[in-house]
């Protein structure tokens, strides 16, 4: 248990008082029942498996912010990092603000967060590895790092930027509400620091006293219908109808007239100029996530052509199954679906945990995606076997499951990504453009092989050209919908069409103009389908677009995540502090992203200056 210090001030203890049976959403705040299978647990904090003597123990309790009284001292931030032993880039608290008026009439609103403990929170349905748990006790969400695998899902679906990767761990971290201390009667940490009295705790719905409001939202804050978030705000002091953010993010929140209440629209604080950034777009955190899905989708769609094209009698396929390409095909749909399946792994905080990643089949959409995308691979690799030595009837029965598995796993794919917290990606236009570019990478691997070998006949050309016609038309649909949403519509997904267009708004164009290039060329290609020329420019155009579009696709994206500050938790001053080398201060609290490969260069000189004992401990000490 938790030492109580003999001098604890009484602000530090929680306060009871009678609670309410529901919360704002309609939830209970019981969260089991006297008797119940539940109650009489101990958590085993420290292996202690006493209990605590809160008698409030089974209800859900919450974080209170009077944003009136915060004075962004960052005590609290301070406070909880002290007592989780965080590194300087970790923060499972912190202080961000918004900004409004001009001088001398100038206004800041400060929010402290940490994770909000919700109702329904998305980072347990979505962790594949089943690391994080909601218990009845105090309705805690909390998570375990050494399950965690690395896979950084949950910081996506979280909309309050709560759980906290770490690129040095390789693991996740998140606040796990000082449970310890509310087992004896303190409240967390965060709260016990708070000099303005700003921050406080306890069941949620009651209101503290000298506490006047009890609301859900306050600018800068997202949406709670995603989670039913446990958090409440006092903000009396009226705000200006514009409030900014001074982090990189292109957002402000204006307030509607009607409701009274804040939404977010763009913010066009860095003009409408359009500018290049290769760098940052095609060298980003999440280039593996490209590679692995444009390899996973282009394998898919050209195994289900070929083998689904086959087993219905179409004559194109059937005359390529029959030809002398089907064999380089198959070893080359293997090596690119290998090659992409590696790059995700060691995208991995914990490449050799990938075994976890099956854990949550039961909610995780991770989970359904790895699961589907394995048998998928395994039913490529044994029907290619299988194939090669002759046994037809049991390559046709892997050839089935890899029908069923290989569109399953592309359909989990695109599920994973409609995110709520990322608008960007929830929209239709995701699946158009999964589903197209199966079509399109997966023609084009089929005939450039087939080109290769020079083996099957005019026909099978063209059925290939209308296929990549087909996908990329699909895609250009659904691209020039999903860019007309987002330019009339507000928020983050506007916020990120505003990026797009300035940001990478050159990248952005010659990859329209690359789609458009792709179409006419495969057009063409069906009244002159044997042209080698022809299939050697479509495979460099569509290449290019597709590299640069699904770049943009992970670098768009923007998350309705709580304001930072100046420095802290901005996106513009971490990559500003990894450009320029301040990134290498400890103190600066910004850590690089591939730290692994740092220590793999270290790895080589110690292999170089010291024995093969120091190496196997070094080796070990990476992946630990």
């Amino acid at each position: 248990m938790f030492e109580v210090r003999s001098d604890e001030p009484k602000y530090a203890f929680l306060w009871d008082k009678e609670t309410k049976a529901k919360n704002l959403y309609g939830d209970s705040i019981d969260l089991t029942s006297e008797g119940g299978e539940l109650h009489g647990d101990s958590l085993r904090i420290n292996g202690d498996g006493a209990l605590g003597e809160n008698p409030n123990r089974y209800k859900q309790h919450g974080f209170y912010l009077n944003a009136d009284n915060c004075i962004g001292c960052h005590a609290c931030e301070a406070a909880c990092s002290e007592k989780n032993d965080n590194p300087a880039h970790i923060a499972f608290r912190s202080v961000g603000y918004v900004e409004g008026g001009t001088f001398p009439d100038y206004q800041r609103l400060n929010i402290s967060m940490a994770c909000n403990h919700c109702d329904d929170p998305v980072c347990l349905k979505g962790c594949p590895t089943r690391a994080y748990t909601k218990y009845a006790e105090y309705g805690a969400v909390l998570q375990d790092p050494d399950i965690c695998f690395g896979c950084g899902y949950c910081t996506w679906v979280c909309p309050y930027n709560a759980p906290q990767l770490d690129p040095i761990k390789g693991e996740v971290s998140k606040c796990n509400m000082c449970v310890d201390r509310l087992e004896v009667g303190l409240k967390p940490a965060c709260v016990a620091a708070c000099l303005g009295n700003a921050l406080d705790f306890g069941v949620i719905e009651n209101v503290p006293e000298n506490r006047e409001e009890c609301k859900t939202e306050i600018p800068g804050f997202p949406t709670t219908d995603i989670t039913h978030p446990n958090i409440r705000f006092q903000q009396s002091r009226q705000t200006k109808r514009e409030m900014t953010r001074t982090d990189s993010m292109p957002l402000k929140y204006h307030r509607d007239d009607n409701s009274g209440k804040y939404k977010p629209v763009v913010d066009a604080k860095k003009g409408m100029r359009k500018h290049w950034n290769w760098k940052p777009l095609m060298l980003a955190h999440e280039s593996s996530h490209v590679m692995f899905t444009l390899a996973t989708q282009a394998i898919v769609g050209a195994f289900v052509m070929l083998v689904l094209g086959n087993l219905l009698g179409i004559e194109a396929f059937s005359a390529i199954v029959a030809s002398n390409a089907y064999v380089p095909l198959l070893i080359a749909m293997n090596v690119l679906l290998t090659f992409g399946l590696f790059k995700l792994n060691m995208h991995l905080g914990k490449p050799h945990r990938f075994y976890r990643g099956f854990y949550n089949l039961r909610h995780s959409p991770v989970s359904r995606e790895i699961a589907s995308v394995s048998l998928f691979y395994g039913a490529l690799l044994v029907y290619t076997l299988f194939s090669l030595v002759g046994l037809t009837a049991l390559a046709t029965l892997f050839g089935v499951i890899g029908l069923i598995s290989g569109p399953v796993g592309v359909f989990y794919m695109y599920k994973l990504y409609r995110i709520k917290a990322r608008p960007f990606w929830d929209h239709w236009q995701t699946a158009t453009s999964f589903v197209g570019t199966c079509l399109s990478l997966g023609a084009l691997t089929i005939g450039l092989v087939a080109l290769v070998s020079s083996s099957i006949g005019a026909p099978a050309y063209i059925v290939l050209a209308a296929c990549l016609l087909a996908g990329l038309l699909l895609e250009a649909v659904g691209h020039t919908a999903h860019a007309k949403d987002l330019r009339s519509g507000e928020g983050e997904g506007s916020a990120s069409w505003y990026e797009q267009n300035t940001k990478y708004g050159w990248p952005y164009i010659i990859s329209n103009g690359l789609l458009g290039l792709a179409i006419i060329i495969a057009a063409l290609l069906i009244g002159n389908p044997a042209s080698a020329i022809g299939w050697l420019a479509l495979s460099v155009t569509l290449l290019a677009t597709a590299a640069i579009r699904r770049s943009l696709f992970f670098a768009l994206v923007i998350p309705t995540t709580m304001p930072g500050a100046f420095f802290w938790k901005n996106k513009g001053f971490e990559e500003h502090a990894k450009e320029t080398g301040l990134a290498n201060m400890q103190q600066v609290g910004v850590a690089y992203e591939h730290r692994r490969s740092f220590k793999l260069g270290e790895l080589m000189e110690t292999i170089k200056t010291t024995s093969l004992k120091d190496a196997i401990n070094q080796i070990k000490a990476i992946f630990s």
